[in-house]
């Protein structure tokens, strides 16, 4: 079943989620219908706060990556078949050279903007089956995965961006939160007390 994603201005995208374990009610159903959301908004990443729920679940696929020229044959290779769910995620460790990327957001409609991150991440975190991984990311894996692990620390990846670049886009954000933007996927948004 597809979900409206929850539109900026929602107070559950600034929540720090909370730890599920495998009793979690619905799970299987959950992550089918988050890998079905994420696909029919042509998004890369998801994570449970962005459909409303205050969990520590997110999902990546980083295949339509793959396609970018740009990169080395063996990042797009990585990148094509980089499929995963995290669950209970933890960034362990962060480091290396920190780098630009124009980032956007599913929540954040029609707003792109350049983010720092670091280079490589150690994270442990339990997929679908709860088995647990450490696992080291770097490049655009790690900065997609730190982007969906923020979701699940009430973070945003406008939250990086300089005060200035925050002025600029505050009537931006603003009318995304009210609904007054045109997304070809369902939304809910905050303060239009409406999803469409």
């Amino acid at each position: 079943m597809i979900l409206p994603i929850v539109a900026y201005g929602d107070p559950v995208l600034r929540k720090k989620c909370e730890d599920i374990d495998a009793g979690y009610p619905g799970l299987e159903t959950l992550l089918s219908d988050m890998w079905e959301t994420m696909y029919q908004a042509s998004g890369v990443g998801l994570a449970a706060p962005q459909i409303g729920k205050a969990i520590r679940v997110f999902l990546v696929d980083t295949s339509p990556f793959a396609e970018d020229d740009v990169l080395p044959a063996a990042e797009r290779e990585l990148l094509k078949s980089f499929k995963k769910v995290f669950i209970n995620a933890r960034i362990e460790s962060e480091t290396g050279e920190k780098w630009a990327f124009n980032e956007g957001c599913l929540s954040i409609p029609d707003v792109r903007e350049d983010v720092q991150r670091m280079d490589t991440i150690t994270m442990t975190y339990m997929d679908e089956d709860f088995k647990e991984h450490t696992e080291t990311f770097d490049g655009l894996l790690a900065r997609v995965i730190q982007h969906e692990y923020d979701h699940i620390e009430g973070i945003l990846f406008t939250d990086h961006l300089s005060s200035l670049k925050k002025r600029l886009l505050k009537s931006r954000l603003g009318n995304i939160s009210k609904g007054r933007i045109q997304v070809d996927y369902r939304m809910r948004f905050p303060d239009a007390k409406r999803a469409r």
